[in-house]
């Protein structure tokens, strides 16, 4: 590539809110994070919302042809619309042009397409979407994976999520000696059903994992592990609940603060406090899941993105790239094996 700077494709038709929220998040990440980004979609409808912005840009405009309707069934769809805007996206960096994809569109979709273009890497059979979650000890934040890439998990695959989880923890997240933990339905080896019974004798087994033991649902948040590996179905539901609760924690605060002379006088002094705590418990502030286990660098946004998010997500695919994850991923999966 003739840049050195890191070259981010962003599916500007995928969400909820495309592409004018997409854009922008897309114009702060290029302004702040010092990278280039690629905008794939519709020309028109890009630089429409491009318009709307008053700083000059040289984001690049990739042209794509429509998009996966969340109703559609994604491999279908995809084979379907091979100049889809996420497909064009995931070609870009399998052509090298992009470092990475960022995509707030439908995350079947999206995993489907990254396995099609860019493959798994070495030793991976299934790639898991991990999803970096706040703790209650601060500065600690969780990863939780799989949050959706797959239903249904073999132990083996269990095993291999732990794998990735931990060198993400350790050189994404700065955790010097990651904990990995099982969710379960109880501390005890011997809790939980036959695929937890199995992944735990694998995880223990395992020189390359630092597992410590299972985890509770009350322990996800505790800041007792830095990696929590399960199923997608699983994960999936607990990602949500998560968000949910942070969003109605949120909410109380909002309505009961104000109350009254006092309490307007204390949101006035714990304005900074409340900012820490919506960035701690705001989903917006993580960008989104990494998928990892592909050949490729790819975040999946959840749909409702809006510009922080996409800028999030962004600083998320840099980060990734930066602290070479791919290669280390790759390297430690074939040692594993070996």
């Amino acid at each position: 590539m003739a840049s050195t700077r890191v070259r981010i494709a962003i599916d500007a038709m995928g969400g909820d809110n495309a592409p004018a929220e997409i854009v922008a998040g897309a114009l702060r990440a290029q302004e702040e994070l010092g990278v280039d980004v690629l905008l794939v979609g519709d020309p028109q409808q890009i630089e429409a919302s491009l318009k709307q912005h008053t700083q000059s840009s040289s984001l690049e405009i990739v042209p794509s042809e429509g998009t996966i309707e969340m109703s559609e069934e994604p491999l279908t769809a995809l084979r379907r619309k091979p100049k889809a805007s996420i497909n064009v996206a995931m070609d870009l960096v399998k052509r090298k042009r992009a470092d990475a994809v960022v995509s707030a569109g439908h995350s079947g979709a999206a995993m489907a397409a990254a396995l099609l273009r860019l493959g798994r890497l070495p030793g991976i059979d299934r790639p898991a979407i991990g999803a970096v979650l706040p703790t209650m000890i601060a500065g600690k934040p969780v990863l939780i994976l799989d949050v959706g890439a797959n239903v249904d998990c073999r132990p083996k695959f269990l095993e291999q999520f732990a794998l990735m989880g931990s060198i993400y923890s350790q050189y994404v997240l700065g955790v010097a000696e990651p904990k990995v933990g099982l969710l379960n339905i109880g501390e005890e080896p011997n809790k939980g059903n036959e695929l937890a019974l199995q992944t735990h004798q694998l995880l223990e087994e395992n020189p390359n994992i630092p597992f410590v033991g299972n985890a509770e649902g009350r322990d996800v948040l505790s800041g007792d592990f830095d990696v929590i590996v399960c199923d997608g179905f699983a994960g999936n539901v607990l990602l949500k609940f998560a968000e949910a609760v942070g969003e109605v924690a949120l909410q109380i605060l909002r309505q009961e603060l104000p109350r009254g002379l006092h309490g307007k006088l204390g949101v006035a002094i714990l304005r900074p406090n409340l900012k820490r705590i919506k960035q701690r418990m705001d989903h917006a502030e993580h960008g989104g899941g990494l998928l990892l286990g592909v050949a490729g660098i790819c975040i999946i946004s959840h749909g409702s993105s809006q510009a922080p998010t996409i800028f999030n997500a962004a600083r998320l695919a840099k980060d990734a790239i930066d602290n070479e994850v791919l290669d280390r991923i790759a390297v430690t999966s074939r040692l594993a094996e070996s």
